[in-house]
């Protein structure tokens, strides 16, 4: 499905200042809260929505390559996949989850820590490869941003010498319960997340959050034969995971930069080739560009226009079974638009063998026009 405008997603002008940004965003973030809106998925999705255009609006660099390109600009940002991640995180991401507690119930910063550790998230970039890079295979490094842990409070996202506070709300039990006598239901604290702990004195490197966005890079091992929009995992290079649960995962996904000659169908590759009308009338040996440089093609007398013929083996590899696609050229035949006298003159005798009326070279269309014109 495509994506929302994202300065229509928070109600913004394209001109909007970051203080703007920002309220509009805790402005949608209250409407579509999912306390506000149980069991609502559609407030959930728009909820997430809003939250995936601060990120890119509220990030100065984000935001000039989506007014430049769009949402394919971002690919290779480090954006963050919303729709997987939970309301909690991210209101610690953007650091108001103070700011959401106090209108929704909670007090204090929940403890990074959960009821039991959590896989991190995946990020997404973008990777742009050659022709030749798919036919070949290749090995690129990827520059991307993530969110690691913070180096000064190791990821706990509590300030020095401090350490979270028991739940006031559950005891430190990580759950409370409702009800009384014989029926009674036990969730887990909508407090602390179910850690049992809370955040009093944040980090003020990382706000309480225990991440901060870094810069990284990786090299990455590009098979042969990947296509358009194909996804290449690279393990463990997503986010941490909390509680110490393991990373998520990179996902680098194709973008295949045009050829001047060269398009792709398949595993096959096709190039279009001018050739005159007398190589194909006459036929003639011609050069065709190819994934491996020059090559020659036969091309038959009386060759048509928009003929096609096939060069075995000079396509693509199949990424699964390895075997090679072919190389189609198509010709089209080029009518010269300057001739000199003599070929002009030719041209005019062969007319005369194919008994066809040509225009002749001594009478100009004006000419014509005033004998015309005279005879009136």
């Amino acid at each position: 499905m495509a994506k929302r405008d994202y300065y229509e997603a928070l109600g913004v002008g394209k001109n909007a200042s970051a203080d703007e940004i920002k309220r509009a965003y805790r402005r949608m973030a209250m409407k579509y809260h999912p306390d506000k809106n149980p069991n609502d998925k559609d407030a959930e999705t728009k909820f997430k929505e809003c939250a995936e255009a601060y990120e890119v609006l509220s990030d100065q660099n984000k935001r000039q390559r989506y007014d430049q390109f769009g949402h394919e600009g971002l690919r290779g940002s480090g954006m963050h996949d919303f729709s997987r991640m939970n309301v909690e995180d991210i209101f610690s991401m953007f650091g108001f989850d103070d700011f959401f507690g106090g209108i929704f119930g909670g007090r204090g910063r929940r403890s990074s820590r959960r009821a039991g550790p959590t896989r991190g998230y995946d990020l997404e970039t973008a990777v742009e490869l050659t022709l030749n890079d798919i036919a070949r295979g290749t090995e690129k490094t990827i520059e991307f941003t993530r969110q690691d842990a913070c180096d000064d409070c190791k990821g706990t996202g509590c300030a020095k010498g401090s350490s979270p506070g028991k739940c006031p709300a559950c005891g430190g039990t990580g759950q409370v319960a409702k009800g009384g006598g014989f029926f009674q239901m036990v969730s887990t604290c909508g407090r602390c997340g179910g850690g049992g702990q809370i955040i009093t004195d944040p980090c003020k490197k990382c706000r309480g959050t225990g991440r901060v966005p870094r810069k990284r890079a990786v090299s990455v091992k590009i098979p042969p034969g990947v296509h358009e929009g194909q996804g290449i995992r690279v393990a463990s290079e997503g986010e941490p995971g909390r509680g110490g649960g393991p990373r998520g995962d990179l996902y680098c996904y194709v973008r295949v930069k045009p050829h001047e000659f060269l398009q792709r169908d398949g595993n096959d590759l096709i190039a279009v080739v001018p050739i005159s009308f007398t190589q194909a009338a006459l036929g003639a040996t011609i050069d065709v560009p190819s994934i491996n440089g020059t090559r020659q093609l036969r091309v038959p007398p009386g060759t048509q226009y928009g003929g096609i013929f096939r060069i075995k083996g000079e396509g693509l590899p199949d990424v699964r079974t390895h075997r090679t696609g072919d190389q189609l050229v198509q010709v089209t035949i080029e009518t010269p638009t300057r001739l000199s006298a003599e070929q002009q003159e030719l041209l005019r005798e062969f007319a005369k063998t194919e008994n066809k009326r040509v225009s002749p070279k001594s009478v100009s269309f004006f000419e014509k026009l005033k004998k015309h014109l005279g005879n009136h």
